[in-house]
């Protein structure tokens, strides 16, 4: 490297005018494979009905106090007419798959294909089973078809799915709908530092984004939340 040499330089010129013209042309393909994800989601899941979506995380035991209460979740939404959309894995996700199907309600499972850890679990409907390769895309399909978040304890994903829900209902860019954290415990801190912190720089939130969830300990209240909320308003797409 020559003392006015730029790493960026290098790294261009060590790739040929065909290798660019490959890599522009994988890049322009792959959008068609992103069309086609949505156009996927979009026709199994138009005629899916009332649904509400269940998060949490993929490492939950099935002994855990958490996988119990998410099938108890799942099993009383669909007593109420609901059925239940889950990122298709194993956890929380496969729990609240199992109360939907002992609830003889609709389980849906929308898949994400990782290399680790995420596989379908036993409990969705089989013409009810989606796996995506894009992340952002899969999250379109739970913001779209889904009329309320219930969210059990999780990791980053779980996170990452509760707070664009958040983001898109305060920026008007989807409808409001219900987003029930169950857990006090769990969520304590974040709700804690959400109101004590973020709230008291007044351009971040203002007092009126607290009413965008709810926080819940059982399973008949984050059920009860969901119905409330469609006691006074239609139910319909979010988009």
């Amino acid at each position: 490297m020559g003392k006015n040499d730029k790493p960026a330089d290098l790294i261009r010129d060590a790739f040929t005018e065909k290798t660019w013209n490959e890599i522009h042309t994988a890049e322009s393909w792959r959008v068609f494979k992103i069309i086609a994800e949505l156009v996927e989601g979009f026709e199994k899941l138009a005629r899916i009905g009332p649904c509400v979506s269940i998060f949490g995380s993929a490492r939950t035991h099935h002994n855990d106090k958490y996988y119990r209460l998410a099938e108890e979740i799942a099993f009383k939404l669909t007593q109420n007419g609901y059925g239940v959309i889950t990122g298709g894995g194993p956890g929380i996700m496969e729990a609240a798959n199992k109360g939907a199907r002992r609830g003889n309600g609709k389980s849906v499972g929308i898949n994400i294909d990782l290399p680790f850890e995420q596989k379908p679990n036993a409990f969705i409907d089989a013409d009810k089973l989606i796996t995506f390769d894009h992340f952002f895309v899969r999250k379109v399909m739970f913001m779209k078809y889904a009329q309320g978040f219930i969210v059990l304890p999780g990791g980053f994903g779980t996170f990452d799915e509760l707070f664009e829900a958040l983001t898109l209902i305060q920026t008007r860019k989807i409808g409001k709908f219900p987003i029930i954290l169950v857990g006090g415990k769990y969520w304590k801190g974040l709700v804690d530092w959400i109101e004590n912190v973020m709230l008291q720089e007044k351009s971040n939130i203002f007092p009126e984004d607290l009413s965008l969830f709810t926080v819940v300990d059982t399973a008949d209240e984050a059920v009860d939340n969901i119905s409330k909320f469609y006691s006074r308003y239609l139910l319909s797409p979010n988009f």
